[in-house]
């Protein structure tokens, strides 16, 4: 009986949980189903009375631009995909019943510029795309009757960020329910403190929102819960909050033995927090927390739990390919798990709050994360709309609403995000000390003004804003910060900073990173022995790893980027960005394994090839596991990215490539050797000699079948989603690497394709229907489940191929 009675603890703590803590408060529930949705800006949108029976029907998160027709018309910067300006509404019965509740509606992310009506009335805008925010839609609620949401977006400024966007309400919208006296929103606030192997402290700040007009006297409870269901703390304490007022109760738990969070063993405990009024249980929730210690020096860099380590760290967007920033969380999961394969242990949300799932995620995972807010501040960047760093470049942004949003939008990002032991600092800016773009400063025509290793766009301009301004606005969103939490250090990805070392800006951080400018690492450490420095933008090359590696007092990297993106195109065709570890299909690329051979402390080996010859000998991390498409004694140069001590190459099991030592200055081995078809192997030994890692790639013959694996065969009803790997290989099963067929999938029972990526770049076609090339032999689909229950087959078909079908249960 204990033991069932612990299971359905568990259940309930650790299936409601996401549930809950969005918002810490009250009784949630998702409402992204059966959504009104027209692509044009309707007169009068949010009277109760408008005809939307003609509107298309859909289900949230949704991303209207990813849906669009790609065009060289539009602008690079945001993938050659559009705007404009969008209504969204929804009908929902609110019963009688719940008449002396309140009633919240609360938005994970709209992007951007929207504003929210029920029944006609407006509940509030937000201009800012990726914060999340909650209205009181109680005073205008019709119980007992339908209601009707309305939501407008306004993405007319469609090239208003240097990196693809998307537009709608693409994450998740919940309706709450609540008590008139309930915990404020994000009102729970667990912080581990004092931490050691066998004791901690975690403070408990709890904020209770009385919005009745009598006193309200209640007692608030903090129960902490581990990953087994056992309560290890607890703590009651007695509040009186007056009639329309906050208050705040405070309280200590003491863990003996804790079970630390780390990046092998990423234990986590709930916090139950319990609101009693008059012996009634009034509200309560669940909040995910962990205990952790993070120490930072200037000499010795960055230690989690007492353990000195490398962040090996990528920045990341928020789209993934065909999905736009609608992006499930299965998705996420899975491209998480990827890259932590890979040696990845930190992740920077570049430069944005992203969605929910993708914190919770790093929490469960074991990853760091380095969350940032803005790219920029007063001004505008620059915005590429012919390719990146091509043409005239536009001036849209977000920059017009930092006066009067700025703080309100920090403070919500701080208390929504704070309770995830995963973040490790707060970034309040990205490159907003680019040199003229737009501030400048004398020094950029001094002795430093070459010194930069990034674009300068020329010397000082007196006519610029002052660089000096850097200072002030940083010290205010430090101070914003650090009322909100100061548990975490407060940093900055700074592009200019040998312009920025002239200001107070490095001064207003507690830890500050470099972009691009490992050429100062050692030059700044000896100029500002206090400044803890890392990289937080970095190339894939060897030097920059090395300048980390090697160097006791600079923490870590964070990689531009992990995974590929829309937006930061290049000149038509190019949909995005494409330096990540991972392609927009999630898959990893040669690169990738490049990277593993760095960071990765489990054996691993890879080949690749690309042509050698005259004007081919350089070194590159991106050679292809390709072994056709050669003629015979063509030379081939076979690149290996390994961690083993050295390696030797073989062909149809003769010895072609000699054993060779690792070389630490490239990171890799390479031969170069004359073709002949077969089988291509690598053997890694270590420095004994002892064989520890192998691979293999093969000469395929000509397209014959098409091969369809899924993630996972069975979906819960209503939006899971499972991803569908594609291969086109020979009739002997090899993978074809170099088909590029067009294949048509089709789908029966109660599921919806989301899309089909192939991961190429310069593919620039209709990315809305069920027809796509392959891309080196392979593609993802990516299908979700309606809301009944039923078998579905998934049919990939070629008139030349034999076709695949997988079969999905949804339940």
């Amino acid at each position: 009986m204990n033991k069932i009675r612990v299971f359905i603890v568990l259940v309930v703590l650790f299936s409601g949980v996401y549930l809950s803590a969005q918002v810490s408060f009250g009784k949630p529930e998702k409402i992204n189903n059966s959504w009104q949705f027209t692509l044009n800006d309707v007169k009068g949108g949010q009277n109760v009375d408008l005809d939307d029976s003609k509107w298309q029907n859909l289900n949230l998160p949704h991303d209207w631009s990813v849906k669009g027709q790609l065009s060289p018309t539009l602008a690079s910067c945001t993938g050659y995909l559009p705007g404009g300006i969008g209504w969204y509404r929804k009908s929902i019965n609110i019963p009688e019943s719940k008449k002396n509740e309140k009633i919240y509606l609360y938005f994970e992310g709209v992007y951007n510029r929207s504003e929210v009506y029920l029944n006609g009335n407006l509940l509030g805008k937000r201009p800012n795309g990726y914060i999340s925010f909650m209205y009181d839609a109680t005073p205008f609620v019709q119980f007992g009757k339908e209601n009707v949401i309305a939501v407008r977006v306004d993405h007319s400024q469609s090239a208003d960020s240097r990196w693809y966007t998307g537009s709608g309400i693409y994450r998740n919208v919940w309706m709450i329910t609540a008590n008139p006296v309930h915990i404020a929103q994000w009102g729970v606030f667990a912080y581990p403190k004092n931490v050691t192997k066998k004791q901690a402290l975690l403070d408990i700040e709890v904020e209770i929102d009385n919005t009745s007009r009598q006193n309200a006297a209640l007692t608030v409870t903090n129960e902490l819960i581990d990953n087994s269901g056992k309560s290890v703390a607890k703590n009651s304490k007695k509040i009186s909050v007056a009639g329309a007022q906050k208050g705040k109760v405070k309280a200590e738990l003491k863990v003996s033995n804790p079970k630390l969070w780390d990046l092998k063993t990423p234990n986590l405990y709930k916090l139950k927090t319990t609101v009693v009024q008059n012996g009634k249980v009034i509200d309560e929730t669940v909040t995910t927390t962990g205990i952790r210690a993070f120490t930072f020096d200037p000499n010795r860099g960055f230690a989690l739990n007492g353990e000195w380590m490398k962040m090996k760290g990528v920045c990341l967007h928020h789209d993934a390919g065909v999905l736009g920033s609608a992006v499930p969380r299965d998705v996420w999961k899975s491209r998480l798990i990827k890259l932590k394969s890979l040696g990845v242990n930190a992740i920077r949300t570049s430069h944005n709050p992203q969605a929910p799932d993708m914190y919770e995620l790093c929490d469960e995972l074991g990853m760091l994360v380095l969350n940032e807010m803005y790219d920029e501040w007063e001004f505008p960047k620059r915005k590429w709309l012919e390719g990146w760093n091509q043409g005239t470049p536009g001036f849209q942004g977000s920059y017009d609403i930092f006066k009067d949003w700025s703080e309100i939008d920090l403070a919500d990002f701080v208390r929504r995000d704070r309770n995830h032991v995963s973040v490790f600092a707060w970034s309040i800016g990205n490159e907003v000390d680019y040199p003229n773009d737009p501030y400048s400063h004398p020094v950029l025509g001094g002795e430093h003004a070459g010194g930069f290793t990034q674009a300068t766009y020329g010397g000082y301009k007196p006519d610029a804003p002052d660089a000096m301004r850097l200072g002030d606005i940083a010290k205010r969103l430090a101070k914003t910060v650090k009322q909100y939490d100061t548990s975490r250090p407060v940093t900055a990805g700074l592009a200019g900073v040998a312009m920025s070392n002239e200001t107070e800006y490095p001064a207003a951080l507690d830890i500050v990173g470099y972009n691009y400018t490992e050429s100062k690492y050692d030059s700044d450490h000896e100029k500002y022995p206090n400044r803890v420095i890392y990289g937080s933008e970095n190339r894939h090359d060897m030097p920059a790893w090395k300048a980390v590696r090697d160097n006791e007092h600079i923490f870590g990297q964070f990689l531009w980027t992990g995974i590929d993106y829309l937006g930061e195109s290049h000149k038509w065709p190019s949909r995005g960005f494409d330096s990540g570890l991972l392609d927009f299909g999630g898959e990893i690329k040669p690169r990738g394994y490049f990277r593993k051979s760095l960071w990765s402390d489990e054996p691993m080996i890879y080949i690749g090839t690309t042509p050698a010859g005259r004007g081919r000998a350089r070194l590159t991390q991106d050679a292809p596991p390709i072994w056709n498409g050669y003629y015979d004694g063509q030379n081939v140069r076979v690149f290996c990215y390994t961690n083993a001590a050295k390696a030797r190459l073989e062909l149809n099991g003769k010895i072609v490539g000699e054993l060779k030592d690792y070389d630490d200055n490239n990171g890799m081995i390479y031969w170069d050797i004359p073709y002949e078809s077969g089988k291509l192997v690598a053997v890694g030994l270590d420095s004994s000699g002892k064989e520890v890692s192998r691979t293999s790639i093969q000469t395929s013959k000509r397209s014959y079948e098409i091969k369809a694996k899924p993630v996972k065969n069975a979906l819960v009803k209503n939006g899971d989603v499972t991803q569908i790997d594609i291969q086109i290989v020979d009739e002997a099963g090899n993978l074809v690497t170099l088909a590029d067929d067009e294949l048509t999938c089709r789908i029966s029972g109660p599921a919806v394709l989301l899309g089909l990526e192939a991961s190429n770049n310069a593919d620039m076609s209709d990315y809305t229907d069920n027809v796509h090339r392959v891309h080196r032999g392979t593609m993802v689909a990516f299908i979700q489940s309606k809301d009944e229950s039923g078998d579905v087959k998934v049919r990939f078909t070629n008139p030349w191929l034999k076709g695949a079908e997988v079969s999905i249960s949804v339940k």
